[in-house]
């Protein structure tokens, strides 16, 4: 699995925190449709706060739609090579960067267990199956240490991704996404992919510490 971490308020990216905070919010707030709709659009969720179900597994679907919307720059939505292909791996990464500065978003695909998070309900023993998200940004750490910024809608993914669904979610009776009001919808996925400081993200945004002189590891189909 890539190494993940969460945004801190002195992480330097490219593009800025700022510009993304606002790309992500200007698109967020253009999406159309029903409450559902919307939230089907942005999240890959759970049909209750239980975790026992996920709502569909659509995860590619999604990331080439919000890849799209989040892409106001030119040539739209960046899809490299397969990355599982060792032959040119170094220079899928230079485009990859390149493309991000360009404010263009990239769509990762890898196996289950590389690309999503430590708590993904759709991770296996096998590690069959592939999952997408979509890198918006690249950093480097002050020892230099590079990683880049990715977009994983898959609320399942992290301890505290379950977390703020569950807090956002939970009611007497219980509240399920089906029963958001187009005003409960939007504040759900706001907060669930930017959260509430200027200077950060929400947990669906996360810093991947990708070894960029490997490839992926191959994709095993389900």
């Amino acid at each position: 699995m890539i190494e993940q971490a969460y945004v801190q308020a002195d992480d330097e990216i490219a593009p800025t925190v700022k510009n993304i905070r606002e790309r992500i919010s200007t698109a967020v707030d253009a999406t159309t449709g029903t409450a559902l709709e919307r939230l089907k659009c942005w999240l890959q969720m759970p049909v209750d706060s239980t975790f026992a179900k996920m709502s569909d597994s659509d995860c590619q679907v999604r990331a080439k739609r919000v890849g799209g919307l989040l892409s106001p720059g030119e040539g739209g939505l960046c899809e490299p090579s397969d990355l599982s292909v060792a032959i040119g791996v170094p220079a899928k990464w230079t485009a990859i960067d390149k493309a991000v500065k360009a404010e263009r978003a990239v769509y990762v695909n890898g196996s289950t267990g590389h690309v999503g998070g430590a708590q993904s309900k759709f991770n296996n023993e096998r590690n069959a199956g592939f999952h997408v998200i979509v890198f918006l940004a690249v950093g480097q750490e002050s020892e230099g240490r590079g990683y880049y910024l990715g977009f994983d809608p898959d609320v399942s993914a992290t301890t505290e991704s379950r977390a703020a669904w569950k807090a956002l979610v939970t009611g007497d009776p219980e509240t399920k996404p089906q029963d958001f009001t187009a005003t409960k919808s939007l504040a759900v996925i706001k907060s669930m992919i930017l959260g509430s400081s200027e200077g950060g993200f929400g947990p669906l945004v996360r810093k991947y510490y990708v070894d960029t002189g490997k490839a992926f590891p191959k994709i095993i189909r389900a």
